[in-house]
Formats: C-alpha cells, structure tokens, sequence
C-alpha cells in the first residue's frame, strides 16, 4: 500500500515539493553558516519524495542547546512558512475521503519542517 500511495505522491505534486526543497538546500550550502540547515532540508526534500512508510520521531540523542538555538533561528527564517504550508495543504487534502492520506503525509512533513533538528525520519 505504501508504494502505491508513494507513486501517486510523485506524480501529483511530490516531486515538484521534492525539487524544491533540494534547490532550496543547496542554495543553503553555498554559505558556511547555512550548511545545517542546507543538509536538514535536502533531508526533508529526500522525505517529501517517497513519504509513505516513514515516520518523524525524536532522535535518539537529546535535543541540546545548539540544536534549540538553530530551531529558533529556522522558525525566524521561514520554518514557519514552510510548516504553514504544509499545514494547509494537509487541511486542503484531509478535506476529502480519498485525500486523507496525502494530507497526513503533509502533516508529517510539517513538524519536520517546523523544529528539523532533533527529529528523524524512521522508515518501517
């Protein structure tokens, strides 16, 4: 069921939010200062590629001071913009029967792309 439900992602949208998020992390890594960031959202764009059967979870580490300081730093900078529109779109899908699944996958995606460091991404 998850390869089918990943293959219809791709096609109707997934790959494009895929793209985006790659382009959008390697223009992050041109900086020095925006590398961990850059390597967090090519990580979320990998996971916008084939959502279905993955998970976000706390990692295994605890969240420390470097990381809490850069969630903060990513919420000013536009993670809430991102999480925003996730958000919406998980609403948008979760409107009809057949686009529940899609609108949770967004959902997971938002809290990955709202606090990215200290949660990972499980695959079962």
């Amino acid at each position: 069921m998850n390869l089918i439900g990943n293959i219809i992602w791709v096609v109707f949208g997934g790959l494009f939010i895929s793209l985006g998020y790659l382009f959008g992390g390697l223009v992050l890594c041109l900086t020095i200062v925006g590398i961990p960031f850059g390597l967090k959202v090519m990580r979320l764009g990998l996971f916008a590629l084939w959502p279905f059967g993955g998970e976000v979870t706390q990692g295994d580490k605890p969240m420390g001071c470097l990381a809490l300081l850069l969630n903060v730093i990513w919420i000013i900078c536009g993670g809430i913009e991102v999480a925003i529109g996730h958000l919406t779109m998980g609403v948008i899908f979760c409107i009809t029967i057949i686009g529940i699944p899609f609108g949770l996958q967004h959902f997971k995606l938002m809290v990955l792309a709202l606090m990215p460091f200290g949660h990972e991404v499980v695959r079962k």
